[in-house]
């Protein structure tokens, strides 16, 4: 679930505890290009008034008609499909043929809107549970590489909460920028540093710091398809720790500040000192980040983010030329 899904939760909670009614719907499954991904939910209160989004709006306002008309006073949740034809798919924003389901979930109590945002809160992954001929709710803790949407005769599974995952080695400024705008795009973010003189400064909202030594955080940290690791301090005392490891993981991205110049010294220190190979190496991305001209702490950490994103969807973008620092144009 994105934070903009997130968002509509936390509109549904404050409707809920105004005691109005609200009916959630869930994309369960597309087929051609949609709008929104599956998982995506829009809400819809009992007077037509509307958060979240799941197409370009065409569903929106057919939603809202439903509510003004009386149509979604449902006592369980239904599932909805729009944009059979070319006429209706057209109308309703999908490509020509498209078709979007949706699953329409009368909130109560029983939905445990609260409950889930809570746990959200607290940084908890969360599988919620649907049983369609009730309505009724149960939240748990999901298999750790279980994010997919389920939906069978009798139930919907959702999962919820941060399903991607990074850690940042080192507490500087440039890590502020990487550490805020990953959180945005639903980024679990650990940051390490064991130097006082920067972890003791350190302070982003819904962020975990630890000064543990790399190594043993990387172990500890686990790092699986759904993590990146980022290796910023420029000090090769603790950046080679943490990549000698994160080298060796299922993780997606690993990445490392510095120029191509002290690339190379560092993958040669990488090979002779913790024997890592030549497959291991070329897993690093250095210098880290698109070439974009960046020069600002938070114009590198961008370049940063939308390489990892590249990678998450597996778009085959080149990286940094040779010269190219990403460290505020320091290309040592």
């Amino acid at each position: 679930m994105d934070n903009v899904d997130l968002n509509v939760l936390r509109q549904v909670a404050s409707w809920l505890r105004e005691e109005r009614r609200v009916v959630l719907g869930t994309i369960t499954r597309t087929w051609g290009s949609a709008p929104r991904p599956i998982g995506s939910v829009v809400a819809v209160r009992d007077d037509g008034q509307i958060a979240g989004s799941v197409s370009g709006g065409c569903i929106e306002d057919d939603l809202i008609a439903k509510v003004r008309e009386g149509a979604l006073r449902l006592r369980k949740p239904e599932l909805l499909r729009y944009g059979v034809g070319a006429e209706e798919a057209t109308r309703f924003g999908l490509p020509c043929g498209g078709t979007l389901e949706l699953m329409l979930e009368p909130l109560t109590p029983a939905s445990q809107i609260e409950e889930l945002l809570a746990r959200l809160d607290r940084g908890e992954r969360v599988q919620r549970e649907l049983e369609l001929a009730s309505g009724a709710v149960r939240l748990a803790a999901p298999a750790r590489d279980a994010d997919v949407l389920r939906l069978s005769d009798t139930h919907l599974s959702t999962h919820h909460g941060p399903q991607w995952r990074l850690l940042i080695i080192g507490a500087g400024q440039m890590t502020q920028y990487l550490a805020g705008m990953a959180l945005a795009l639903d980024y679990q973010v650990l940051i390490c540093d064991p130097r006082e003189e920067y972890a003791d400064g350190f302070a982003v909202a819904g962020v975990q710091l630890t000064r543990e030594m790399p190594d043993d955080v990387v172990l500890r940290f686990a790092p699986d398809g759904h993590s990146a690791v980022i290796a910023l301090t420029h000090d090769p005392k603790l950046d080679d720790l943490a990549l000698m490891e994160a080298l060796k993981s299922p993780a997606f991205y690993v990445g490392a500040i510095g120029s191509r110049v002290n690339q190379g010294k560092r993958k040669a220190r990488l090979a002779e000192h913790f024997g890592l190979g030549e497959a291991e190496l070329a897993r690093l991305h250095g210098p880290v980040g698109l070439h974009i001209g960046a020069r600002t702490p938070p114009e590198i950490a961008l370049a940063i983010l939308a390489h990892m994103t590249a990678e998450r969807y597996g778009v085959q973008i080149g990286a940094t030329p040779s010269g190219y620092g990403a460290d505020g144009g320091c290309a040592v």
